[in-house]
């Protein structure tokens, strides 16, 4: 919950031994500090304009619409521009799910698309899930940060000449291919598209392999 910016966690007669005494919610334990206990669903639901139920298809039957949740979250999503609109995501436990008492206090009920062969999903994996798909942004997905700074041509043609003596040194240029091997080294070093960060790593690493070559045995 606390990952995706959720905080208001109600609990219908939870199993003490494992709610109260959890340790395992790094930077998160004041969501359950806070967690209000309810006695029953309908004291928990108090003040709600929408309350929402998930469930997986099974085979029972349903008197509520069921949406995908990705259609599911869009109607969430929507009733919060709503004034008073307030939301409650509805989960069972994980062995049982939601009884049909308890979806008969929902408007309607969403499904995680599993596929039929497993349906049933850990209920933590459920709720991060829903909650992700209630935070996702399409059109934040759009928003690119800003690409670091491409090296400069200086930096490249260094690049491309201390490779280029690297590659005499060894051997592998000779006098008849040296003006051809310059040019694809410059055509290469171009293709890199390498950043100014990269580029200072890359000219630090030649120089000192240049170094080591030129040093007296």
């Amino acid at each position: 919950m606390s990952n995706f910016g959720f905080t208001d966690l109600h609990l219908v007669n939870p199993y003490d031994v494992a709610f109260r005494e959890a340790r395992s919610a790094v930077k998160s334990q004041y969501v359950l500090e806070q967690a209000v206990v309810h006695a029953d669903l309908a004291e928990a639901l108090t003040g709600c304009s929408l309350v929402v139920g998930t469930t997986s298809l099974g085979h029972r039957e349903l008197h509520t619409a069921l949406h995908r949740l990705e259609r599911g979250a869009r109607m969430i999503r929507s009733n919060w521009t709503n004034p008073g609109g307030r939301v409650a995501l509805l989960f069972g436990s994980e062995k049982f799910g939601l009884s049909n008492d308890d979806l008969s206090h929902c408007h309607w009920c969403l499904r995680i698309p599993t596929r039929d062969e497993h349906e049933s999903m850990n209920l933590g994996q459920a709720v991060a899930v829903c909650l992700y798909e209630l935070r996702r942004d399409s059109r934040a997905a759009l928003r690119s940060h800003p690409a670091p700074q491409q090296a400069p041509a200086e930096d490249l043609e260094r690049i491309a000449s201390l490779l280029k003596e690297l590659l005499e040194k060894s051997g592998y240029v000779n006098d008849r291919t040296r003006h051809s091997t310059e040019l694809k080294l410059r055509r290469l070093t171009k293709r890199l598209q390498l950043n100014k960060h990269d580029a200072e790593i890359w000219l630090g690493m030649f120089r000192q392999i240049l170094w080591k070559v030129n040093r007296p045995s």
